[in-house]
Formats: C-alpha cells, sequence, structure tokens
C-alpha cells in the first residue's frame, strides 16, 4: 500500500482499560463503597466481586438498581460483613492451629500422667465439659485419632526427657 501513496489508518482497537490500576487504588478512590481482599475488588454491601481495570464497570454496578437495593438493606443491618477470599480465611485458621495442637497434645500428657485411658475421652460428660470450659476443648479429637496422631509425639517426647535425665 505504501507503494502507491495509500497510507494505512491507524489502529483504533486500542483496549481502553487501566493497567497498572491497582484494588486498593479503587477502594481509595471510591471510598468505603468497596473493599480489597487476596487482590480482588468487592462492592461491601452486595458482595460481588468486580472488575478493577474497568471503572465505568464499578460505576455502573454502584449505580444499578440491585446494588442501590442491597445497599439499603446492608444499612439497616448494621453488620459490616465483608466478604474474604478464601486464601485469607485459611490464613485465619493457620494461626489457631498451633494452639489448637498444643491443647491436644496437653491433652494426651494429662491423660498418660494420671493413668486415664483415652477412650475416657469419647464419654459425653467429658466431650461436654472439655467444649465448656476449656479454651478449643471442643476440638480435642476422638480416642482412635489421639491414639495416632498424638501419642507417638507424646511418647517420644517422654523418652527424650528420660534419657536427658539419665545422663
Amino acid at each position: 500500500m505504501e507503494r502507491f501513496g495509500v497510507k494505512s489508518a491507524p489502529s483504533r482497537n486500542r483496549s481502553k482499560t487501566a493497567l497498572y490500576v491497582t484494588p486498593q487504588d479503587r477502594v481509595s478512590e471510591f471510598g468505603s463503597e468497596l473493599h480489597e481482599d487476596g487482590g480482588k475488588l468487592f462492592c461491601t454491601s452486595c458482595n460481588v466481586v468486580l472488575n478493577h481495570v474497568r471503572k465505568s464497570a464499578i460505576n455502573d454496578h454502584l449505580k444499578s438498581k440491585t446494588h442501590t437495593k442491597r445497599k439499603a438493606e446492608f444499612e439497616e443491618q448494621n453488620v459490616r460483613k465483608k466478604q474474604r477470599t478464601l486464601t485469607a480465611s485459611l490464613q485465619c485458621n493457620s494461626t489457631a492451629q498451633p494452639e489448637k495442637s498444643s491443647v491436644i497434645q496437653d491433652f494426651v500428657k494429662m491423660c498418660l500422667e494420671a493413668n486415664i485411658p483415652l477412650e475416657k475421652a469419647d464419654h459425653p460428660a467429658v466431650r461436654a465439659f472439655l467444649s465448656r470450659h476449656v479454651k478449643n476443648g471442643s476440638s480435642i479429637p476422638k480416642s482412635d485419632q489421639l491414639r495416632k496422631a498424638y501419642l507417638p509425639d507424646g511418647y517420644d517426647n517422654e523418652n527424650q526427657l528420660i534419657n536427658t535425665e539419665d545422663r
């Protein structure tokens, strides 16, 4: 085409998306209407994921009838529930894991030292007592799980203690 002096038309297929906008940028731009978790942008009152790249999509959502209806319901409830991603929820649960494991190991150690059979942990009265009066007490597993998973650890720890005392 250039040989005949005809120039091609400029490309009009450019995308109109903002390439370097993060969900956090949109949160600061729109205020409390939106929140960000795990790299995703959520509408706080609707609990839906929004496309943070296109500002028009956010504006369209905020002007929609369903959003205004849900926003009114959300403000009536006065409960601030924010949807979270699965990874954020799992990270929160993983912080409680060491405490849970510690409670279970202490329970097994107490049973061993007091010569209480681990089967007694299955009794409904013991289960009720643990769930009511012990923090994380309801997370103590049944006796077969205690025997398989936690008894070997307690046995190894006690053997190490005995060996260090003998020296």
